[in-house]
C-alpha cells in the first residue's frame, strides 16, 4: 500500500452495517428473472439459442444493479429502470460476444462457459450480438413504463453514444491497434479503458437518474463517481489477469500479457496500479456524501470493485 494514499485506505475500510453480498444476490436474482422474459424463443431458433446462451451465462450483472440502484436513490422505483437495466446486459453481452472473436482477442471461455462462437461457430456469434445490440433499443423504447418520453429519449441516446464511435467502439479499435507496441503512455491507456469499459458503466449509473428525473446537479456527481469506478474497475481487472486463475476469472488468464496489451500494472507496477485503484474509488465516494445512508448501496458496490478476486 503507498503511504501517500491513507485517505483512500481509510474510505474503504470504514466499518458498515450494509450486507452487499446479500443486496447483490437479491438484485442479481431480480435481474436475471428479467433478462430470461426479455427474450423468448423464436424462429430462426439458432439465433435466438446463441443470443439467450450469452446473455443468461451469468456473471456480476453490475451494470443492471447500477442503473436500478441509481434510479431508486434519485427517486425512481425499480419497474421504471429495469428495461434499461436489461438493455445494458444486452449490449454488454453483445460486446463480450464479439470481443471473444478470434479477430479480436480470440477467447474459448467466458464466464467458465466455451464462448459463443465456439458453440454455434462465428457467423452465429457475430449476429448474435449484433441482434442482441438491435434489441436493446427496442426493448427500452417498447418496454419502459411510467417514465416522461423526454428521458427514454435521453436515454436511448445515451446507449446509441455508449455503444458506438464516441464509446465502446471507438476505445476497442484503439485497444486492437495498441497490441504489441511499446510506446503507449497512461493518458492513450486511460482513453482506451474509459471507452471501452468505462463508459457503459458510467451510462448504466447516468440512464438511472434521468430516469427517475434527477437533477442536473445529481447527474453531475453521479457521473464522476460512475467515471471514477469505470477506470477503477479496469485498473483491478488488469491486476486480475496477471494474479488471478483461470478458475477465478473464468476465463483464461495471462492474456493480455500474452498478447502484449499495455495495462496499468506494466506501466504503473502492480503496487501502484492499486493504489491509483483506491484513490479513484475513494474520489467516487466523496460524489455520494449528501445522499447520506441511501447511497450505501453505491458505496458498498466501489469498494467491492476495488477489492474483488475475480
Amino acid at each position: 500500500m503507498v503511504k501517500t494514499d491513507q485517505k483512500a485506505t481509510a474510505q474503504l475500510e470504514k466499518p458498515t452495517t450494509f450486507d452487499l453480498n446479500s443486496y447483490l444476490k437479491e438484485q442479481k436474482a431480480l435481474v436475471e428473472t428479467a433478462l430470461d422474459q426479455s427474450l423468448a424463443i423464436g424462429i430462426p431458433e439458432k439465433i435466438y439459442e446463441s443470443m439467450r446462451y450469452s446473455l443468461l451465462a451469468g456473471g456480476k450483472r453490475l451494470r443492471p444493479i447500477l442503473c436500478l440502484a441509481t434510479c431508486r436513490l434519485t427517486g425512481g422505483s425499480t419497474e421504471m429502470a429495469m428495461p434499461t437495466a436489461c438493455a445494458l446486459e444486452m449490449i454488454h453481452t453483445m460486446s463480450l460476444i464479439h470481443d471473444d472473436l478470434p479477430a479480436m482477442d480470440n477467447d474459448d471461455y467466458r464466464r467458465g462457459k466455451l464462448t459463443n462462437h465456439k458453440v454455434y461457430g462465428e457467423d452465429v456469434a457475430i449476429l448474435a450480438g449484433d441482434g442482441l445490440l438491435a434489441y436493446a433499443f427496442e426493448y427500452v423504447a417498447n418496454k419502459t413504463d411510467n417514465v416522461a418520453p423526454e428521458n427514454i429519449i435521453k436515454v436511448i441516446a445515451r446507449l446509441g453514444n455508449t455503444v458506438g464511435a464516441e464509446g465502446l467502439v471507438g476505445g476497442q479499435v484503439l485497444d486492437l491497434e495498441s497490441e504489441g507496441k511499446t510506446d503507449i503512455t497512461a493518458e492513450t491507456l486511460s482513453f482506451i479503458h474509459t471507452h471501452k469499459t468505462g463508459a457503459l458503466l458510467e451510462t448504466s449509473v447516468v440512464t438511472g437518474a434521468i430516469l427517475a428525473g434527477a437533477s442536473a446537479e445529481e447527474i453531475i456527481k453521479l457521473t464522476k463517481y460512475s467515471q471514477n469506478i469505470g477506470l477503477a474497475f479496469q485498473i483491478i481487472d488488469d491486476i486480475l489477469d496477471i494474479t488471478a486463475t483461470d478458475e477465478q476469472l473464468g476465463k483464461t488468464a495471462g492474456k493480455d500479457l500474452a498478447a502484449q496489451k499495455a495495462t496499468y500494472p506494466s506501466l504503473w507496477g502492480l503496487e501502484k496500479s492499486q493504489a491509483e485503484a483506491e484513490k479513484l474509488i475513494a474520489e467516487a465516494l466523496d460524489q455520494l456524501a449528501s445522499y447520506g445512508e441511501a447511497a450505501e448501496p453505491l458505496r458498498a458496490i466501489a469498494k467491492f470493485i476495488v477489492t474483488r478476486n475475480h
